[in-house]
């Protein structure tokens, strides 16, 4: 949240403020609703009455969430992430409960059910004040500009939302089924929605992390068959004993499956040699010996050299 958005969410509060007041203290806002509603705008131009009809549509919540749905279904299996659903999930359930709090709260009936010319006719069980057909055009289509991925993409697609919420909101009040107070109510309820959408992506990128894991772990439940690792390139894999295990990763969890039995006597099918279990230790760890005796090795040709024999010839020493 920016300071500019900061500054634009405090004045749209003030904004949608003034028009409840103004609504609830009949002032000039309430005797505007009036004239345009007895001015009767879909009699003075008739001609553009059956296009409205249809134009008017891409307010209707139903429609609208089905086709930016669906939108934002492709871009999340495109992206690989759960984000663009969440956020229209979120902006949606947003508009609904403000909106619908404020429907029902203020209960004022629409211009076709109105009871005395001049009165704001709030609180007669009615369910028009704001207008959801502006709110939600405000909402639906701008959420693609929220989730544009480029600067540029993101203004065009806001013009285009606010033409559009502009043309729907107005569309209403030439059917006569909103007064004009309401859809300035309905622009200000679903420009706070998109306002406020920046709060809540640390919940969304919560939620996201948490549905995704759910997922991957529910699609390795459903997984097919294990699929073999890599062999090892070095002994380092080989196991003691006569027999190799190979490693299979099933559903994500090693498990082991005896090798398959040939090759020559020592070796396995793949030539790596097999050798008996042996206790290992460190050269650290080893006593120190040393060696007794000659360092020569011993000659079985060669006899072992002894002491020389002395003997004595006429009064004379004589080795022999």
């Amino acid at each position: 949240m920016t300071r500019t958005r900061h500054w634009l969410f405090g004045g749209t509060v003030a904004v949608y403020a003034a028009i409840v007041l103004g609504v609830l203290t009949t002032s000039w806002l309430v005797t505007l609703d009036w004239q345009v509603m007895l001015f009767r705008p879909y009699k003075q131009w008739p001609d553009i009455h059956a296009f409205l009809d249809y134009f008017v549509v891409l307010g209707q919540r139903g429609p609208t969430a089905v086709a930016v749905g669906a939108w934002l279904v492709w871009r999340c299996w495109r992206q690989k992430n759960l984000h663009p659903m969440l956020v229209l999930g979120v902006a949606l359930l947003m508009l609904n409960v403000t909106v619908g709090a404020a429907k029902i709260g203020m209960g004022r009936l629409g211009p076709h059910y109105a009871t005395a010319i001049g009165t704001n006719e709030m609180w007669l069980g009615g369910d028009i004040f704001p207008s959801g057909h502006t709110a939600n055009a405000v909402v639906t289509w701008g959420v693609l500009a929220y989730l544009a991925t480029t600067p540029l993409r993101r203004r065009i697609l806001s013009v285009i939302a606010a033409l559009g919420a502009l043309g729907v909101g107005m569309t209403t009040v030439y059917l006569g089924t909103h007064w004009v107070s309401d859809v300035l109510l309905g622009w200000a309820a679903g420009l706070l929605v998109m306002l406020a959408l920046p709060w809540c992506e640390p919940g969304m990128a919560w939620a996201e992390a948490r549905l995704m894991a759910a997922l991957w772990g529910l699609r390795d439940r459903l997984g097919g068959a294990a699929r073999p690792l890599p062999v090892p390139a070095s002994p380092a894999g080989v196991t003691a004993g006569v027999s190799r295990q190979r490693a299979v990763a099933e559903d994500g969890v090693l498990v082991r499956e005896p090798a398959v039995a040939g090759g020559r006597q020592g070796r396995s099918p793949d030539t790596w040699p097999h050798h008996p279990a042996r206790p290992h230790t460190t050269r650290s760890e080893r006593t120190p010996v040393t060696p007794t005796g000659s360092r020569r090795p011993p000659h079985a040709d060669r006899a072992p050299r002894t002491a020389p024999v002395t003997t004595t010839v006429r009064g004379r020493s004589q080795g022999s």
